[in-house]
Order: C-alpha cells, then sequence, then structure tokens
C-alpha cells in the first residue's frame, strides 16, 4: 500500500507540472498569435502542420513500398524491381521538397516569433523605468534579464515550435502507422493449463509495452534534468554578468589593485558553474547510456518478434520488412518523450524563466493593492509604484509625501515640495542621507514614495522641459555625435552646434572626435564625463535643470565657469536650477537651500527637510 501511495503521490505531481508547464507555454504563446501579426504568424503556423502531416504522409508510402520492393527482390522479380525504383526517385523527389519547406518555414516561423517576443519585452522591460525599478527593488526571481530576453526567448520559440510540431507528427504517424501494424502483426497464440488464448494485434502490444516501459524508465533517470538546467542557466548568466562588470569597471579595478580580489570572485562563480554541470552530466551520461541502449535494442527487437511467423512462412521477407518500418514508426512515436527528455527539461526551465521574468514586470507595473497595504503592519510596506508625473508649465509641485529606502525605512515623512520658475536650490546634507534620491522622486522613477495622507502613488506636476543629470552619466558605445546627443538622435544636432556644446563644455580636446567610435565611459576621466555631460544640457538647452553633483569632480575654475553657464541659461528661459552639492562654493548660484537634518528623537521619518 506504501508503494502505491508513493506512486500515486510520484504521478499526480508530474500531472501538476505538466499542467502548469502547459498554461505557462500558452500564456507566452498565445500574444503573438493575437498579435497584429497574426494572421502570418497563423498562416505560417497551419502551414508547418500540413507538411508535417505531409511527411507522415509520405513515410506512409515508403512503408508500403518496402513491402512490394523486398518481395520483389525475394521473388526474383526484375520488372518489379526496376518500376519500384523508379517509385522510389518520385517519392524520395516529393520528400525532399517537402523536407526542405517544412524545414525553411519552421524556422521562419520560429524567427518571426522570437523578433515579435524580443521587441514586447523589450517594450515593457524598457517602458515606465521597469528596467530600473526592478534593479531597485532587488528581484532576485529576475535575474540577468539580458539573457532572459537574448537566450531564453530565442529557446523558447525554437523549443516550443519544434517539440510542438514533433508531439504533432509522433501522435499522426501512431495514428497512421498503428492500424498497419495491426493488420501486419497477427495474432500471437499460446496455451495456459490446457486453455487457448490468442492476442490479436501482437506487435502493437509490444511496440507499446516497449515504449512505455521505456519512457518509464528514462523519466525516472532523468527526472532531475530540468532543475538542474534552470540553475546552470542561471549560474551562466551570473558568471557572465560578472565578467561584465570587471569589463565595466575595469579602471576603478585597477587602481585598487583588485585583480586578485576579482580573479578570486570568478574563480569561485565559475566552479558554482562547473559544480552543478558535472551534476547535469553525470545524469545525461547515465540517461545516455539508458536511451542509446534502449535504441539500438529497438533496431531489432520487431525483428525477433516477427521472426517466427517469417521462418515458418506466414510472411514473406517484404512484409518482414513492412512489419519492421511500421513497428519502429509507431515505438518510435510512442518514444517520442523518451526522445526528447533532454530537451524538454531545457524547455521546462527556459518557460519557467519567461514566465517569472514577465510577472516580475508586470508586478512592477501593478497599482498599489490599498487593501493589502492596510494589512501590513505600516503603510510603506505596500507595493511600490512609480509616482504618477503630470507635465505642467508653472512649476513643480507635490503634495505632502513619504519617501522610503526599499527596506522600508522612512526618510522624509509628510514633506511637500514646491519650486517656482525662477527659482535656483541647492540640496544638502550628510552623505547617505537620501539628496539623490529626492531627485529621483522628483523625476517620478523613485516607486518608494506615497501621498501621506491616501498611502497612493506619489503625483508630481513636473514643469516641461527637464533635464536630470545623474552623478554617474551614461554614454552608449558608439562615436562621440552619439553620445553627446543621447537620448535625442544625433540626426537632430548640426556638426556646430556640437562643436559649440563642447567648447563651452571646456572639452575642446574633443572637437574633431565627433565620428570617433569608442568606450567614452572607460576612455574619459571623471571630470570630462561630467563635462560631456554638461555639454548635452547646454546642447540642448532645458528650462529647468535637476544635477546631482554634476560637477564634483571638476575643479573649482571649471566648475565656477560651467555652473554660470546653467545658472544664465535656465534664467533666460525662465526655468530653475536645482542642484546637489556638498562644495559650499555652489551655494552662491542659488537663492534658497534644502537641507536634510536628523528628525528628532520619536519621530518616525530619519530626517526632516528644512527649506531656507
Amino acid at each position: 500500500m506504501n508503494a502505491l501511495r508513493v506512486m500515486w503521490h510520484n504521478a499526480t505531481a508530474n500531472w501538476h507540472k505538466t499542467r502548469l508547464q502547459i498554461q505557462r507555454t500558452w500564456a507566452l504563446s498565445l500574444p503573438f498569435f493575437q498579435s497584429d501579426q497574426k494572421w502570418m504568424a497563423r498562416l505560417l503556423l497551419g502551414t508547418c502542420v500540413a507538411l508535417n502531416l505531409g511527411m507522415v504522409y509520405m513515410s506512409v508510402l515508403f512503408n508500403d513500398w518496402n513491402r512490394v520492393f523486398y518481395d520483389a527482390l525475394q521473388n526474383h522479380n526484375e520488372a518489379v524491381f526496376w518500376k519500384q525504383l523508379g517509385v522510389f526517385a518520385m517519392l524520395a523527389t516529393a520528400f525532399i521538397v517537402v523536407a526542405v519547406y517544412r524545414f525553411y518555414l519552421t524556422q521562419l516561423l520560429e524567427v518571426r516569433w522570437r523578433v515579435w517576443m524580443t521587441q514586447d519585452y523589450l517594450r515593457r522591460w524598457l517602458s515606465g523605468h521597469v528596467f530600473y525599478q526592478m534593479e531597485l527593488q532587488n528581484q532576485t526571481a529576475s535575474d540577468n534579464p539580458d539573457q532572459r530576453i537574448q537566450e531564453d526567448i530565442q529557446g523558447f520559440t525554437s523549443d516550443t515550435v519544434s517539440l510542438s510540431l514533433g508531439l504533432l507528427d509522433a501522435s499522426v504517424t501512431l495514428l497512421s502507422f498503428i492500424g498497419i501494424l495491426w493488420g501486419l502483426s497477427g495474432g500471437f497464440s499460446f496455451t495456459v493449463a490446457e486453455t487457448s488464448y490468442n492476442i490479436p494485434g501482437f506487435m502493437v502490444w509490444m511496440a507499446l509495452l516497449y515504449s512505455v516501459g521505456g519512457s518509464l524508465v528514462g523519466h525516472f533517470i532523468g527526472r532531475s534534468m530540468a532543475g538542474l538546467n534552470f540553475a546552470q542557466q542561471r549560474l551562466e548568466a551570473d558568471f557572465r554578468h560578472h565578467l561584465m562588470r570587471v569589463r565595466e569597471y575595469s579602471d576603478a579595478i585597477a587602481l585598487d589593485r583588485g585583480g586578485e580580489v576579482e580573479q578570486l570572485s570568478l574563480k569561485a562563480r565559475f566552479a558554482k558553474v562547473l559544480d552543478n554541470f558535472m551534476q547535469l552530466l553525470k545524469v545525461q551520461k547515465r540517461y545516455t547510456w539508458f536511451n542509446s541502449g534502449y535504441g539500438q535494442a529497438a533496431v531489432v527487437f520487431p525483428m525477433l518478434v516477427a521472426a517466427p511467423r517469417y521462418f515458418s512462412g506466414a510472411i514473406q521477407l517484404g512484409e518482414l520488412m513492412q512489419i519492421s518500418s511500421a513497428f519502429g514508426q509507431v515505438q518510435d512515436a510512442l518514444s517520442w518523450f523518451i526522445n526528447n527528455y533532454s530537451r524538454l527539461a531545457s524547455w521546462q526551465a527556459t518557460t519557467l524563466r519567461l514566465t517569472s521574468f514577465q510577472e516580475q514586470m508586470a508586478r512592477v507595473t501593478e497599482p498599489h493593492d490599498v487593501a493589502e497595504a492596510e494589512k501590513a503592519d505600516t503603510a510603506h510596506l505596500a507595493a511600490p509604484q512609480a509616482p504618477n508625473l503630470a507635465m505642467r508649465g508653472d512649476g513643480l509641485h507635490t503634495q505632502a509625501l513619504n519617501i522610503t529606502l526599499p527596506d522600508g525605512k522612512i526618510l522624509l515623512a509628510n514633506t511637500a515640495l514646491h519650486i517656482q520658475a525662477g527659482d535656483s536650490v541647492l540640496i544638502q546634507g550628510p552623505s547617505g542621507c537620501g539628496k539623490s534620491t529626492l531627485l529621483r522622486v522628483l523625476a517620478g522613477v523613485w516607486p518608494f514614495a506615497v501621498d501621506s495622507a491616501t498611502q497612493q502613488a506619489a503625483h508630481i506636476a513636473l514643469p516641461d522641459g527637464c533635464v536630470f543629470m545623474p552623478q554617474r552619466p551614461y554614454f552608449p558605445e558608439g562615436t562621440l555625435r552619439q553620445a553627446l546627443a543621447y537620448p535625442a538622435s544625433q540626426t537632430h544636432y548640426s556638426d556646430e552646434a556640437l562643436r559649440h556644446a563642447l567648447r563651452e563644455a571646456l572639452l575642446p580636446d574633443l572637437l574633431d572626435q565627433l565620428d570617433t567610435v569608442s568606450r567614452w565611459t572607460q576612455q574619459l576621466s571623471g571630470g570630462e564625463q561630467q563635462r560631456l555631460a554638461l555639454a548635452r544640457v547646454l546642447l540642448k538647452q532645458p528650462r529647468w535643470v535637476f544635477a546631482d553633483e554634476a560637477t564634483s569632480a571638476l575643479d573649482e575654475a571649471s566648475e565656477q565657469s560651467l555652473y554660470q553657464k546653467l545658472l544664465q541659461m535656465v534664467q533666460a528661459q525662465n526655468g530653475a536650477l536645482v542642484s546637489v552639492a556638498h562644495r559650499p562654493a555652489v551655494g552662491q548660484y542659488h537663492h534658497s537651500t534644502w537641507r536634510f537634518d536628523a528628525a528628532p528623537q520619536g519621530n518616525a521619518a530619519a530626517f526632516v527637510l528644512q527649506m531656507h
């Protein structure tokens, strides 16, 4: 009874996993076939299905050809022999045409599906700062989005098309050949206790027994492959990600003499990759032992079973070969699961990774669940959501806000913010108090800011023509003109405008490098990067500028010159300048100061914002 309960539990668990896999696959697949490309997608899919059915029909014709051809050989019938060679030539030609177009159109379907899914995932990942909020919230379930979008989508589309058409092929083949095999196999008679028994379609039952038994044994041997494949993809991506970080921060690592530390860290990560791979390899080795033996035995198994009828004269050589071919087709169709076990395991891992990534993106963009928030100990533990922005021309305004960190620590409580056109505000305070976080709130990208009264996502009225300058500027790899125009197109600005911006930002050495391709983050010093970021602002001439330590790497003379230009620019357009800075000299360019001071004891927030 215990053994039966264990078997029932395992069967139930496997069915549950299968049902979940089907649901995940359906949820990932359906949008493409309902998209703006649905008619082409459906046409390609229907054509691929038709061609696969055509391949099965060709197999049936070849099976019948085997009987006639080998009977002609056995009977020394030369006329039939040459005629059947002509039939074979026609069948082979048709088979080649169908095979070529089945391959081509299947690949075309996979490519079109991959293109659509990649564009869809990129749109969702990059829209509404989802990519930033996912990193901010440290969602480990969606690690390495670059791998999800590049590798997992390719694997999912390829495996889903291939496995689905393969399963269809196996099902139709089984239905087509099981009747042929039943008619050819005859019955098997035996006597037990002076009672005679006859099993009709004996070869069909033997094929079923052989395949089902092999599938059960194969599943028992390879059942851990799905989990190991999932872990392998994650560990490989983590290792590759750390290699990219070493390249990205090569200058800082070299100056810190951190090469040995990074080597040890990379070795440790690679050791995890290797350890999981060796576990996967051992499972695959055991499975290959079984699968290879299973496949080789399948070659002679039908011959052994049908041999007594052949040697008794009940069937001829052609019929024996036809039985062998039909048995092979039925057995191969019934063994589809075991033949594709490794690929199914990899496909299951890929589907799970894409599904979890999609769920995390959706979770970031979902609105607050107020009811669930009220159940939490504190309202700030509700699911984060980026503030709602409204573009207005008269200034920046918010209602009273609660601003927290991702861990729930409250930075500011019940704080309203207002800046009018013509203002210039300096934000100061000790390191780590939340000055940069405040700018992110104003930019509408910080998801941990809520209305103090309603605990809903914050509403921020932001003026038109704003530019936010991060403490660490980003430059795309490419030409200098692309880095300078980013995120706008380089075609929006003339060469003279680009060079003028470089001169204004005190970068005369770069005037002749507009078409030079480089990794500007690595090539330029910290001060040069900040001046290039300021050149962007001077090029675009925004009305409002929010600068986060934008001149911290500059000398005092350069800082003074560039701040004067920024202030003149915003004043000329009736805008405003808001800066985060530590240097007291920056204060002369601002009329008011917001300062983070430690909150009195007993206050829920860590700081209060004093506005002078």
